[in-house]
């Protein structure tokens, strides 16, 4: 009952910024939000037992779609190239700071502050958070990503730039390139997240099975 439930919020928030990305702009995004989402998600297998790793994995795809919230800015004549346009600060190293702090505050409220749990849920908030803009910095097309706004509007790509642009608009992708890039994202970024968890994972039941 609780995993369905939680798959279904999942699956809300997924569809609501897809909805308000598709109805707020025409413009183009850098990967699928649910690239973002699932990428993001994969962190929560190497939560520790004490917290709940179907919410943990919630939190953080949420966490990871938040960030083209930006898309609204369009609609108030905010620039692409704006620090508070696409790919501006909500895809920030700050920004990501900030919701990583706030978040266990909302989501896993009863953790004492500051201590070894509340720890672990900020660092991976972080990283969820942040993981949007890097995985958007290894796109084809756009702008760079603002990382250091609002202390730096300096835009960045990777040297390396494998993934292939998607459209915001969701008509777009699905009657467009949808099967086409979402192979690409798996490729790579589906296939390298496998690999790296799963043998995580492994490393770790081999290490469980040492202590007994």
């Amino acid at each position: 009952m609780v995993q369905n439930l939680l798959r279904g919020a999942f699956i809300l928030c997924q569809i609501t910024i897809e909805v308000s990305v598709s109805l707020l702009s025409g413009r183009r995004a850098l990967a699928t939000v649910i690239t973002h989402a699932i990428a993001a998600s994969a962190l929560a297998t190497v939560a520790p037992k004490e917290l709940s790793r179907a919410r943990l994995a919630i939190v953080l795809g949420v966490l990871a779609m938040i960030p083209d919230l930006d898309v609204i800015g369009f609609h108030y004549g905010i620039l692409y190239a704006d620090a508070l346009g696409h790919r501006g600060f909500t895809h920030s190293i700050l920004f990501a700071t900030i919701a990583a702090v706030v978040t266990p505050f909302i989501a896993f409220s009863k953790l004492r502050v500051l201590r070894r749990l509340w720890w672990i849920v900020v660092g991976l908030a972080f990283i969820a958070t942040l993981s949007h803009g890097v995985i958007d910095s290894f796109s084809d097309a756009g702008l760079g990503v603002g990382f250091f706004i609002p202390f730096d509007d300096t835009r960045f790509f990777a040297p390396w730039r494998p993934l292939a642009t998607s459209p915001l608009s969701i008509s777009a992708f699905i009657n467009g390139p949808a099967a086409r890039i979402l192979m690409n994202e798996f490729y790579w970024v589906g296939i390298p997240l496998v690999g790296l968890f799963g043998g995580l994972h492994l490393i770790r039941r081999i290490g469980g099975r040492g202590d007994g």
